[in-house]
């Protein structure tokens, strides 16, 4: 964070007490999903606010550790028993130690690697923006790391699919690491797709080199604007799609989806990756179906409603299930 974007003296004190103030929410019962889903909001609302709270959460565990280590080793089984620290006690103690650390807080925190974990659900959208002015959006049921350093950025996706929108650090790799494939960031717009049995990049603006640490890739294979690397078996296939197609598989950045000549097979496939309620096509002739349009992606009573309609196909509900037939 440069100087010019750092908060005024007492809106970073502000910052600094509802850092502690989370902390001290955390550290009682009770702490919940929501409580959990609202810290993340706060955390993601600025770069400030995640220094502050990691900060003061390394301020808060030094005094824990020291509180420990102090406590007489016949004691010990009494520490598990009691609160960690009075909550008025933690708060001032995390406080005091920062402006007593102000100096090095900084240095310590931006040198030393930083792991920080996102998730969504199925159906589940999400923006993370990082402190160096690139951003993730994750697509639903991914799963990834953001692990941040001095010398180095690195995303490690688990699973799903996300959209990177990267600030180029030539002396700070962007990096994202899909199973065994590496994508390194040449100051790109670019998506990535990893599920069970399926590697797919895309890239929509700028330049990125994909790679295999592991070697299992001979070279390394630079890519331009609308090129889409897809994995198959061992061997990869390159394809070149316009920036129109590129966008329409971004939709979901928007909360859509988008179908050119898609079977309803296809269609279904794609709709049960965003909902619970499922659909199901029972037979191979509703599968060959085709289909296009704009759809929400969580409506799947307003997409079945329409096949009917327009396919003259037999649609049935079982459930959380939408049976479509012939």
């Amino acid at each position: 964070m440069s100087a010019e974007n750092l908060p005024d003296p007492p809106a970073a004190r502000a910052i600094k007490d509802r850092a502690a103030d989370w902390l001290e929410r955390a550290d009682r019962s009770g702490w919940s999903a929501e409580d959990e889903t609202q810290l993340e909001q706060w955390l993601s609302e600025s770069p400030a606010h995640r220094m502050a709270y990691w900060r003061v959460k390394s301020a808060w565990d030094r005094a824990q550790r020291l509180h420990v280590l102090r406590a007489p080793a016949g004691d010990a089984a009494k520490e598990e028993r009691v609160p960690r620290f009075p909550p008025i006690f933690a708060r001032t103690a995390a406080v005091l130690a920062l402006l007593a650390a102000a100096g090095t807080a900084t240095l310590s925190f931006t040198s030393g690697p930083h792991e920080t974990s996102y998730a969504t659900g199925v159906g589940g959208r999400e923006v993370v923006a990082l402190s160096d002015g690139s951003k993730i959006e994750l697509n639903t049921n991914t799963s990834l790391r953001v692990r941040l350093s001095k010398h180095e950025r690195s995303i490690i996706l688990e699973r799903g699919e996300a959209f990177f929108q990267v600030k180029h650090d030539a002396s700070r790799p962007f990096t994202v690491l899909a199973g065994n494939r590496r994508v390194t960031d040449i100051g790109t717009k670019f998506f990535v797709r990893r599920y069970e049995r399926r590697f797919e990049v895309a890239l929509v603006e700028g330049s990125a080199r994909l790679d295999a640490p592991d070697g299992t890739l001979a070279h390394p294979v630079v890519l331009s604007p609308g090129d889409v690397v897809k994995e198959k078996g061992r061997s990869f296939v390159i394809e070149r799609k316009p920036e129109t197609t590129l966008v329409n598989e971004l939709g979901w950045r928007r909360g859509v989806i988008v179908f050119t000549h898609a079977t309803l097979a296809e269609a279904a496939a794609e709709f049960n990756r965003y909902n619970t309620a499922k659909i199901r096509i029972a037979d191979p002739k509703a599968a060959r179906l085709t289909i296009g349009g704009t759809f929400e992606a969580d409506n799947v009573d307003a997409f079945a409603h329409l096949v009917r309609n327009l396919l003259g196909v037999k649609v049935e509900r079982h459930g959380d299930e939408t049976v479509i037939s012939e």
